[in-house]
């Protein structure tokens, strides 16, 4: 009888074993395909995990957000180079093709011939070209921030006057304060609430989770764009820029914080960025 009790007892502990690799074996799958798809946003539940474990999978997890907030800042100093030296090569060029044509046009033996109109369109184009260029310099000569204590529900309600057609629900606590460039700050959150208002929505959320989340319920950003949007120069309106959400991205790096587009937004609304500490 006893051979039996204790042969029963070894059949459920291996069956139970057999089911707890399983598992982990599936967790271990998940990690690697969101890794494989620079995915480092995973957070799994350690429910359910030997105390061991769970300490794993809470540093597995932790490990994820780290990465991926080291990708986003290589990825913004790499876009900074390369938007420096694409300015400074294209302004290069243009310069003395502004400067010459500019000189040919005040010729007055230029003045009234046919040669005259077409003189007019290269130089209009090529300030038109530095001027753009000169636009973008803005995104690698940033200010440096001036860090202030900011009460962060006065300064949520200080950005309603601004933008009185949309309706505004905020819920953040009279007690939190961050410690940040306020006039940064002011310019991160009106990029984000123009993108939205250009989007079409019509009701804005800001709220407090541990981090600020700035909700809307605007058209949803494409699944094929999600990746791209902090991408420099990279736009899905037909008059957009593309600078607006990358220079807001650097902003808040350069304050030790980040912006992110939620994966999931919050609940009633398309789209939800996240304002959190690295």
């Amino acid at each position: 009888m006893l051979y039996i009790i204790i042969s029963i007892v070894i059949i459920i502990l291996a069956i139970f074993f057999y089911h707890h690799q399983m598992v982990l074996k599936d967790r271990a799958y998940l990690m690697r395909e969101a890794i494989r798809n620079h995915d480092f946003t995973f957070h799994l539940p350690v429910k359910g995990l030997f105390f061991g474990e769970r300490a794993l999978q809470e540093t597995l997890n932790d490990l994820g957000k780290d990465i991926s907030s080291l990708v986003a800042q290589n990825e913004v100093e790499s876009w900074q180079k390369l938007t420096r030296v694409l300015t400074h090569e294209i302004m290069n060029a243009t310069a003395p093709i502004c400067s010459i044509s500019q000189a040919y046009l005040n010729n007055p033996q230029i003045k009234g011939t046919p040669y005259e109109e077409g003189i007019r369109t290269i130089y209009d184009t090529t300030r038109g070209l530095s001027t753009f260029v000169d636009s973008y310099r803005k995104f690698t000569q940033l200010q440096e921030p001036v860090p202030t204590d900011i009460n962060l529900l006065d300064f949520a309600n200080s950005l309603k006057p601004l933008y009185t057609t949309i309706e505004w629900n905020i819920s953040i606590p009279q007690s939190v304060i961050i410690n940040a460039d306020e006039n940064l700050v002011r310019q991160v959150l009106i990029n984000i609430i123009k993108n939205a208002i250009e989007a079409g929505a019509k009701r804005l959320d800001i709220r407090w989770m541990d981090k600020l989340c700035i909700s809307n319920d605007g058209a949803p950003i494409p699944a094929n764009a999600r990746r791209e949007i902090f991408i420099p120069f990279f736009t899905t309106k037909s008059s957009g820029s593309g600078i607006g959400l990358a220079l807001s991205r650097q902003i808040m790096m350069r304050q030790g914080m980040s912006l992110t587009l939620a994966d999931n937004p919050v609940s009633g609304y398309h789209t939800t960025f996240v304002i959190s500490k690295l």
